[in-house]
């Protein structure tokens, strides 16, 4: 059976429990009425759930205070005790969702993920537990900045999102209670409709995700970019991986992010810093296991080291 789980992260006073209540008080979330809902509430704030005002039954809670209780045999217990058609989380601030979701059981999916953030604290918790509001903004569908007022920066509040999750929407509630969505102009920091994309050395983490994400907007475009070459084990001999370490979080996620070039192998030495110009096919290549990014060699040159030489998102 398919359990689809409605997701809500955020730290302490974020306004989880608040869109929660609303959720749990709108008929149109109990328009099916067989549906059966199960609550883990991860977190216990200010303000509790008011069941008087749901707008519907069969609506059970569970307070799960520890995350050594977040396995796939505590989850399944929870569903079949109340044979719950759908689950909804409060998940806690200090909690990796990446840990949650990999304790999931058999048939459970996440079907939104939601983050909530108040507008005049975020700025800090990204700087000091940066690792933290990563791991909630990778994968969220939606992410509400609240409490926005007159001092609010919403460029900065914008570049912190978009540094790690280019596809949420993203939306602003005023303390006067209005919503604004967010329309700030995101553009690569690089044209990709150049002859050449020139990827600056602070930009190659920007080009690598967003290449990632929308392989078939590069399909037979040049681009030029510097990177470490990487020959031996695993590479035919003819090619070469490129590519930078990047740092999503912090310096325990760093993983040397590479593409493989699959001609000009006889023009690059092992670990060496390179400008590359390259044109890119999306084809299947057995070094990638899969179909992915395959540059195909134009020219090379000697480059310096980055510095520095990790890239990154901000």
């Amino acid at each position: 059976m398919e359990i689809p789980v409605y997701l809500m992260t955020g730290f302490l006073e974020s306004g989880k429990t608040s869109f929660l209540q609303e959720t749990l008080n709108d008929k149109k979330f109990f328009e099916n009425k067989k549906d059966i809902t199960l609550v883990l509430i991860c977190e216990e704030g200010e303000v509790e759930l008011d069941p008087s005002c749901f707008a519907g039954d069969g609506v059970y809670a569970e307070i799960i205070d520890s995350p050594r209780k977040i396995n796939p045999d505590k989850l399944s217990a929870l569903q079949k005790k109340y044979k719950a058609t759908r689950v909804l989380v409060e998940y806690n601030g200090m909690w990796l969702v990446k840990d949650l979701i990999s304790a999931l059981p058999e048939g459970w999916f996440v079907l939104q993920e939601m983050t909530f953030a108040d507008a005049s604290t975020y700025e800090v918790y990204n700087a000091n537990m940066r690792n933290l509001t990563v791991d909630k903004l990778t994968n969220a569908d939606l992410i509400v900045f609240n409490r926005c007022d007159g001092n609010t920066d919403f460029d900065m509040l914008h570049k912190i999102v978009r540094g790690i999750n280019r596809r949420a929407d993203i939306v602003y509630e005023r303390t006067d209670g209005s919503i604004a969505y967010d329309d700030i102009e995101d553009p690569l920091p690089f044209d990709k409709d150049a002859p050449v994309i020139t990827v600056g050395d602070g930009d190659y983490a920007f080009f690598y995700r967003d290449l990632s994400d929308n392989m078939g907007d590069y399909d037979g475009k040049t681009v030029s970019f510097t990177g470490i070459t990487k020959r031996g084990a695993g590479i035919p001999e003819e090619g070469f991986v490129i590519g930078r370490p990047i740092m999503t979080c912090c310096v325990e996620d760093i993983a040397f992010s590479g593409l493989y070039c699959e001609d000009g192998g006889e023009k690059c030495k092992n670990n060496e810093w390179v400008g590359l110009t390259a044109k890119i096919s999306v084809k299947y290549s057995r070094v990638y296991g899969k179909k992915g990014p395959v540059l195909q060699f134009v020219g090379v040159v000697p480059a310096k080291e980055p510095d520095p030489p990790v890239a990154v998102f901000y």
